[in-house]
C-alpha cells in the first residue's frame, strides 16, 4: 500500500521547482538522474557522472564525494538506488510536453513552471493552474506552449491569424479579410484549412509510402539481380576457365600425335633412305670392280685379247641401262620416300573440331532471352499454353480470329519478340518422340503454301528432328547431323552482327551441332513447328 501512494505523494511535491531540483537533479551535470547511483555518505549522482569524477581522482590515491568530500582510500562501490529511480520513472510521464516545449507559466514568476497552453489573445502562457481560472471566451485563442506570438499575428493590422485565404494561399486576420487586400476572397478557419491540409499530407503520405514500397521492391529485385549476376559470372568464369584447361589438354594431345606421326614418318624414311644407301655402296663396288676390269683391258697390247674380251659382254653395261644415272637416282629418292604431308595436314585439322568445341564452350556469353509464342501467328490446329511457352498439336480447331500473320497451311508459330542485333540465347525442350522443327526466321515468311514451311525457304533456318534422325535446313537445303543426339533440349544462339546462327544440344557438357552464316536483313523470330500427331509438343525453357 505504501508502495503505491508513494508516487503520488511524490507528484504533489512536485508542485514546487526548488524541491523537483533538489530531489530529482543531479549535482554534477544539473540535469534529472540517470541510473542514479548512492555512495556510502548516503549522495546520490547518475551513475556516467560520478564514474567520471572518481576516474579523474584515481592518481591522487584517494576518493571523496563532490557534495560532502567524504574521503575513502578505496574506490566506492556504486549501488544503484533503486528508490531513486522509481521516483525518476514515476514524476518523468507526468508532463512530459511541458519539458520538452521549453515554455514557462508567465505568472508564476517567483518560480519557472512548465507552461500547459498559450493564449494568443492576451500573449501569455499558461501552466495547469493558471489555465483552469483563465478567460473562456471566443476572442481567447488556447494554443499549445509556444514562445513565437509574433509570427501568430498578422505584420498588417497586428491581430491574431485567424483565416486561411485560399486564392493567395495566406494567413490572414479578421481586419484582412473584411477591409484589406483579401477582402471578397474565399477564406477559410485556420482550424478548417489545417485540416484540409492535413488530410492531403495523408493522402500524399499513402501515396510517397506506396512509391517508396515500390522503390524497396525495385531495389530488392536489383539486389537479387546483382546476386544473380554475380553467380552467373561465378559460373562464366568456372565454364571459361574449364573451357580452356580442356583445350590445351586437346592441344596439347594434338601435339603429341602430330609429333609422334612426324617421328614414325622420319624413323621410316631414315630406314629406306640406310637401305638405299647400303644398295649403292654394293653397286659402287660393283662398279668399281668394272672400272678396274677395264682399266687393266685397256693396258693390253694384244688386239685380240682386248677384242676377245669385248666379245664376251660389254663391261660398260649398268644395272638401270642407257639412263642410268637420271632413273636410278629417281628410283632410290622414291625408295627413301617423303613425309606425309596431307596426312600430316589431316591430323592437324581436327584443330577444326576443337576450335568448335571453343565455340560451343562460350556460349554463355550470349544474353539469355525471355521468349514468349504469338498465339496470333499459331496455326488454327496448334494450342498456345497460357503462359505463351508451349505449342502443343491438337487435331482440333482452337476458337481463334481470322488474321493475315497466322500460318495455315503447316503447324508453325513465332515468339513475339524479335531481335535486329546484339547475341541471344533461347532453348527449348519437348517429349521423347515429338518431331519437330526449332529455329528463326524474318517476320516476312509466307503464312500460307509451301514457302511458309520453317527451313524450305530464304527466310528461315532450323534444326528438324524426325523419326529421331536431326537436320539442319535452311532454303530447302538439308544437311544431317553426322553424331547422334541423345537430349530432348536444344539451345538457339544469335549472333545478330556476325551473321550466325548456331544449334546446340543441351548434353553434358553442351554439344555443338551446326552453326548456318548468313548476312541477315531483317529481325528475326523465334520459330517453331510441331508435327502433325497428337501429343506433340515443343516447349519454350524460362531464362535462368
Amino acid at each position: 500500500m505504501k508502495g503505491k501512494r508513494f508516487p503520488d505523494i511524490i507528484r504533489k511535491a512536485m508542485a514546487s521547482a526548488d524541491v523537483r531540483k533538489e530531489l530529482l537533479d543531479c549535482s554534477i551535470c544539473l540535469n534529472t538522474y540517470t541510473d542514479p547511483v548512492i555512495l556510502r555518505c548516503g549522495h546520490n549522482f547518475c551513475r556516467g557522472c560520478i564514474d567520471c569524477v572518481l576516474d579523474s581522482q584515481m592518481g591522487a590515491g584517494r576518493y571523496s564525494c563532490p557534495e560532502c568530500r567524504a574521503e575513502c582510500v578505496e574506490r566506492p562501490v556504486l549501488v544503484r538506488n533503486i528508490t531513486l529511480c522509481n521516483i525518476v520513472e514515476s514524476f518523468q510521464p507526468a508532463q512530459p510536453h511541458q519539458e520538452e516545449s521549453g515554455v514557462f507559466c508567465t505568472h508564476c514568476v517567483d518560480s519557472p513552471v512548465p507552461a500547459a497552453k498559450t493564449c494568443l489573445h492576451c500573449e501569455v502562457s499558461l501552466c495547469g493552474k493558471h489555465l483552469r481560472v483563465h478567460s473562456n471566451s471566443p476572442e481567447h485563442i488556447i494554443t499549445d506552449p509556444t514562445t513565437s506570438l509574433g509570427s501568430r499575428k498578422c505584420s498588417v493590422h497586428k491581430k491574431i491569424l485567424e483565416y486561411y485565404c485560399t486564392e493567395d494561399n495566406a494567413c490572414i486576420c479578421v481586419s484582412c479579410r473584411l477591409d484589406g487586400e483579401h477582402q471578397g476572397h474565399k477564406v477559410e478557419k485556420l482550424e478548417e484549412a489545417s485540416e484540409k491540409k492535413r488530410k492531403k499530407l495523408r493522402n500524399d503520405l499513402l501515396d510517397l509510402t506506396t512509391e517508396r514500397e515500390k522503390a524497396e521492391k525495385r531495389v530488392q529485385e536489383l539486389q537479387e539481380h546483382m546476386r544473380s549476376t554475380c553467380g552467373k559470372s561465378a559460373d562464366v568464369k568456372a565454364r571459361v576457365t574449364a573451357l580452356i584447361r580442356e583445350l590445351r589438354r586437346q592441344l596439347e594431345d594434338l601435339e603429341k600425335k602430330v609429333l609422334a606421326e612426324v617421328s614414325r614418318q622420319e624413323e621410316q624414311m631414315l630406314l629406306s633412305i640406310s637401305h638405299s644407301i647400303q644398295q649403292l655402296e654394293i653397286k659402287k663396288e660393283k662398279l668399281s670392280g668394272k672400272m678396274g676390269d677395264i682399266e687393266k683391258l685397256c693396258n693390253v697390247s694384244d688386239p685380240l685379247t682386248v677384242l676377245h674380251e669385248l666379245d664376251t659382254g660389254d663391261l660398260c653395261d649398268t644395272e638401270e641401262g642407257g639412263n642410268g644415272d637420271t632413273e636410278g637416282r629417281d628410283k632410290y629418292l622414291q625408295a627413301a620416300g617423303d613425309l606425309d604431308v596431307a596426312l600430316i595436314s589431316q591430323t592437324l585439322h581436327t584443330l577444326s573440331h576443337v576450335i568448335t568445341e571453343v565455340n560451343g564452350g562460350i556460349y554463355r556469353t550470349y544474353i539469355m532471352t525471355d521468349i514468349s509464342l504469338d498465339i496470333n501467328t499459331a496455326h488454327i490446329e496448334v494450342a498456345i499454353s497460357d503462359d505463351r511457352k508451349t505449342a502443343t498439336y491438337v487435331g482440333v480447331k482452337q476458337n481463334r480470329p481470322v488474321r493475315p500473320e497466322r500460318f495455315q497451311n503447316y503447324y508453325n508459330v513465332i515468339s513475339s519478340q524479335s531481335f535486329s542485333s546484339g547475341q541471344h540465347c533461347w532453348e527449348a525442350e519437348s517429349n521423347e518422340t515429338a518431331a519437330w522443327k526449332i529455329g528463326m526466321c524474318y517476320p516476312s515468311i509466307e503464312r500460307k503454301g509451301d514457302l511458309s514451311k520453317i527451313g524450305d525457304n530464304n527466310k528461315s533456318w532450323c534444326l528438324q528432328r524426325h523419326k529421331k534422325r536431326y537436320t539442319v535446313i535452311h532454303d530447302s537445303e538439308v544437311i544431317p547431323i553426322p553424331h547422334s543426339i541423345s537430349s530432348n533440349r536444344v539451345r538457339v544462339c544469335l549472333d545478330y552482327e556476325a551473321g550466325q546462327l548456331s544449334f546446340y544440344e543441351l548434353c553434358d557438357p553442351i554439344k555443338h551441332l551446326h552453326t548456318f552464316t548468313a548476312t541477315f536483313t531483317e529481325p528475326l523470330h523465334a520459330a517453331l513447328c510441331v508435327y502433325s500427331r497428337e501429343g506433340y509438343w515443343v516447349k519454350i525453357l524460362p531464362c535462368k
